[in-house]
């Protein structure tokens, strides 16, 4: 392990110790988590999940900070993003039951609501993945395009509120590694069972525990630019290997 390596998670343990060692401080949070959900959603994420996307720059850089990465304007992206979480969360974990029992599954609510059991893991994989099939597609797909505002007006706070192009950045964006990898690969394999744990948490937890996953989210988000720019790196070579080859016949 590098020293900067050591004095991130050094940092990380000054700031989360007081949690696990100050029974006051625990109850605080416990107390204003309960009592103020959205607004502690945006700050879990804030914090977590733009934690994530700096573990995610170390992988993919070698570093913990760029000058046009932006860690401002990514903190306000995943604050924003945290609140629509929270709100997927409520909505998903409330309408999906009613929807099962709409459909014949009797007593989800119940079932959902009360202790373990395979019945209550059923109805908490049902909600997990209808939350991943319709709410995660669009809120992932917002963050990729918020991302690369923020790299294109150089990761600074002025140019994060300029106007964001969104439709050069939906027609430029790399569908082949965001549907192929992302969507195809990340929802069914990682995100779906992942939040099927989140829903058996207690819901004062379930925020923390979402937002602790996007530390997750920014390795995957760094892999998914990996294997990007690997796979455009492939196409270029094999292209100019074609081009080779052709001006050898022909000459």
């Amino acid at each position: 392990m590098k020293k900067k390596d050591l004095l991130f998670f050094l940092f990380l343990a000054v700031i989360f110790s007081p949690f696990f060692l100050s029974e006051p401080v625990l109850r605080f949070y416990l107390s204003f988590n309960h009592e103020h959900g959205m607004i502690s959603a945006f700050f879990k994420f804030a914090i977590l999940a733009t934690m994530g996307e700096l573990i995610g720059l170390r992988i993919k850089t070698g570093t913990y900070l760029k000058k046009d990465f932006g860690i401002i304007p990514r903190m306000i992206v995943w604050g924003f993003l945290g609140v629509t979480i929270k709100m997927a969360l409520v909505i998903f974990a409330t309408g999906t039951p009613v929807f099962m029992d709409y459909c014949g599954f009797s007593l989800a609510r119940e079932a959902f609501n009360g202790s373990f059991s395979l019945n209550k893991l059923l109805v908490a994989f049902s909600i997990s993945t209808a939350m991943n099939l319709i709410y995660a597609p669009v809120m992932m797909t917002l963050h990729k395009i918020s991302d690369i505002h923020i790299q294109q007006t150089g990761g600074t706070l002025i140019g994060f509120f300029r106007p964001v192009h969104i439709r050069n950045i939906i027609v430029n964006l790399n569908w082949d590694v965001q549907w192929n990898f992302v969507f195809k690969k990340t929802i069914p394999f990682f995100w779906i069972p992942a939040h099927t744990i989140t829903f058996l948490l207690l819901p004062d937890f379930q925020v923390l525990f979402a937002a602790i996953l996007g530390i997750a989210l920014g390795t995957i988000l760094a892999i998914a630019d990996l294997s990007g720019n690997m796979k455009l790196v492939n196409k270029n070579s094999y292209s100019y290997s074609k081009i080779k080859i052709y001006e050898t016949h022909t000459h």
